[in-house]
């Protein structure tokens, strides 16, 4: 599995990073990204950040991309 984030649609709420951590982090703009190798993947963000999710953390990913009121959060299955 794969996850990106849209930061043209993100509200900054940080359901993401209170849910799953491990892959998501608010940045000093105040918008999610996700995260790679503990690496925020933010330039330039978008889905030209496409990071893998390890297997133990796809639940927690989907229920991120679920509670996301910004609905910014795309998963791509493997």
């Amino acid at each position: 599995m794969k996850v990106w984030i849209d930061q043209d649609l993100c509200t900054g709420d940080g359901l993401c990073e209170e849910i799953c951590p491990s892959v998501f982090t608010l940045l000093d703009d105040g918008l999610a990204y996700v995260k790679h190798d503990g690496v925020a993947l933010s330039s330039p963000g978008g889905s030209a950040g496409l990071a893998t999710v390890a297997p133990d953390q796809e639940d927690a990913v989907v229920e991120a991309s679920e509670e996301c009121p910004g609905e910014c959060i795309f998963i791509e299955r493997d």
